[in-house]
């Protein structure tokens, strides 16, 4: 927050203290997330295990989601636990926890959901690039470019959020670019999609009496690539659903000042951030139901593993 660029002491003090009336709420969020650690742990586990089984789904797409599960996994095994800690550390008044494990989780926090972002911003292009190329999709989206992809995402976002400790006004101005980009790509993207599709639709039924031998074939592939579409729009909207309470807290506090109502405000939309990584497995298996099925033979064999 750049009014406190200058002294981050004064932010810390801010968010590592709290009054008696809000150390209940304090408390509560502290096992919330903990909770909340434990089912985005197990689930993404569970999604990273189907994932591995051989499925339809093309490699690409296999390494983004891998790409989106291990974010939310990193979440649910590291950042998650250290807020919970981070809550206590609060509740006890031991400013000397408190002050590194804020540093580190925000650092771990910018890092994770720069992932998530720009990783769902390629699955909108990859799902442009799908229509759009057709038969020579498979050619031009290969497994190595999304994987290369993939570790430059990474790469970048670590350099992202290492700028908060060298200079915060530079950090806030690449972090808002990088937001914005993202959000435009994926509106352009997904705006092409369904322009697109309702003209490939007009064209196959006005050319459907000269397709009576792929008559059956084209609208299947449009009603599946309809079902991979509503599912990354899906998650997508879920991410900006989670995270629109945080950057208004977030803008509140950058204008007004951070007001001991807007650090509790704070620290309940961070859960909600949180809480995306916990509801993005449930997502998966709702909309892809060979990862559902893998899912379901994954807890079958362990149940079968801890019977005998």
């Amino acid at each position: 927050m750049s009014n406190f660029s200058e002294n981050g002491k004064i932010f810390e003090e801010l968010i590592c203290s709290t009054t008696p009336e809000y150390k209940p709420s304090v408390i509560f969020l502290s096992a919330f997330n903990f909770h909340l650690s434990i089912i985005a742990s197990i689930g993404n586990i569970l999604i990273l295990i189907a994932l591995q089984k051989p499925t339809s789904l093309h490699p690409p797409s296999k390494v983004l989601l891998c790409c989106l599960a291990t974010s939310d996994l990193c979440v649910g095994i590291v950042l998650q636990p250290l807020v919970s800690i981070l809550f206590i550390a609060v509740v006890n008044e031991n400013r000397d926890l408190c002050g590194p494990i804020l540093g580190i989780s925000f650092f771990l926090g910018v890092v994770l959901f720069g992932v998530s972002l720009l990783t769902l911003t390629a699955v909108s292009v990859e799902r442009f690039l799908a229509l759009s190329l057709g038969l020579r999709f498979r050619q031009v989206v290969t497994f190595r470019r999304t994987l290369v992809v993939v570790v430059c995402v990474w790469f970048i976002n670590v350099a992202v959020a290492a700028l908060c400790f060298w200079n915060y006004q530079v950090f806030l101005w690449y972090g808002c670019m990088l937001i914005t980009i993202c959000i435009v790509i994926s509106t352009i993207a997904y705006t092409k999609i369904h322009t697109d599709l309702c003209r490939q639709q007009t064209r196959v039924q006005d050319l459907s009496f000269q397709l009576q031998d792929n008559q059956t074939e084209a609208p299947l592939n449009i009603v599946r690539y309809r079902k991979t579409l509503s599912r990354s729009l899906l998650i997508q909207v879920t991410l900006l659903a989670c995270y629109i309470p945080y950057c208004v807290v977030t803008a509140l506090a950058t204008f007004i000042g951070l007001t001991p109502p807007l650090v509790l405000g704070w620290r309940f939309t961070t859960s909600v951030v949180f809480l995306n990584s916990s509801l993005n497995p449930f997502l998966y298996c709702w909309k892809i139901a060979e990862v559902r099925q893998a899912v379901r033979d994954v807890i079958k064999q362990i149940c079968c593993c801890c019977s005998s």
